[in-house]
């Protein structure tokens, strides 16, 4: 009786394990605010990432196309009849996530005797206000944040934070145009994807030396051509996404996915060759 507790945190603790495993070749994701509302963008191997939830709310995701699929029409029901049964000003994106994603996510995870989510999903809301615009994040276990500004999706902590630093590198992300926007978004999806790979090579244990190294390293973010580049031979095998909520859009739903005309005119020259084929 006594060694129950220990054996449901063992049990966690694999579960864990086999998850971060999943998620390792999985391709970032990530959004920020721009000066006319939010971007959003990833790539993918043909299967979409990127989704209207409700008139301000976008969803991309990382992870199991079932498990997404399940837990995007959970998400429109729920966005749907609380917009039918309240207003359209009651569906948040806050309000999706404590009361919708973070209950079911985390309870599924917990159960061990049960397929936990191979999930992580991102919710983007636009704010009537630039300073209202709301970035959320949960993990496969239940643990959310929320942010301002910009939010992203990488195999590990890590991987976000090497992202994070690539959009703070540019202060004025909050200020920039489409155009610029979506280089910001794809040097800091170069800088994700970079880093996840590094740390697939470096899986093995390094010596002090080498972990010095890593950590020199991780000091100084490559430059934007080399980001670039990296973003340029990826999407040269797979499709580039990328959506956009218009403040000033028509219509009550401000979400739009950019045709692959429209995003091959935004791309940056290292890019386009590739992006708008």
């Amino acid at each position: 009786m006594y060694e129950e507790p220990y054996r449901w945190i063992e049990a966690v603790g694999n579960r864990r394990h086999y998850l971060d495993e999943q998620f390792a070749m999985g391709a970032p994701v990530v959004a920020l605010a721009y000066a006319d509302g939010i971007v959003m963008l990833t790539v993918s191997r043909g299967t979409p990432k990127l989704y209207e939830i409700y008139d301000r709310i976008a969803l991309g995701g990382m992870g199991h196309p079932a498990d997404l699929e399940k837990l995007r029409f959970s998400l429109l029901e729920m966005a749907h009849v609380e917009g039918f049964n309240r207003s359209p000003s009651d569906v948040t994106g806050a309000r999706l996530m404590k009361y919708g994603l973070a209950p079911t996510i985390k309870q599924a995870f917990e159960e061990i005797y049960k397929a936990p989510f191979i999930a992580k999903i991102l919710l983007a809301e636009l704010g009537l206000k630039p300073e209202r615009d709301l970035f959320l994040t949960i993990n496969y276990d239940g643990n959310f944040e929320e942010r301002r500004g910009w939010a992203a999706l990488g195999a590990t902590p890590a991987v976000q934070r090497e992202m994070g630093r690539s959009i703070e590198g540019r202060p004025e992300f909050a200020r920039a145009s489409l155009a610029e926007a979506v280089e910001i978004g794809l040097c800091a999806w170069g800088a994700g994807s970079l880093a996840q790979a590094s740390a697939e090579e470096a899986e093995g244990e390094p010596s002090p030396a080498a972990r010095d190294g890593e950590q020199a390293k991780a000091e100084a973010l490559p430059d934007k051509a080399a980001l670039l580049a990296h973003v340029r031979k990826t999407v040269a095998e797979k499709s580039l996404e990328c959506i956009v909520l218009e403040r000033n859009g028509p219509g009550s739903s401000k979400y739009r996915a950019l045709r692959p005309e429209e995003l091959g005119r935004l791309l940056p020259p290292a890019v386009r060759a590739s992006g708008s084929d």
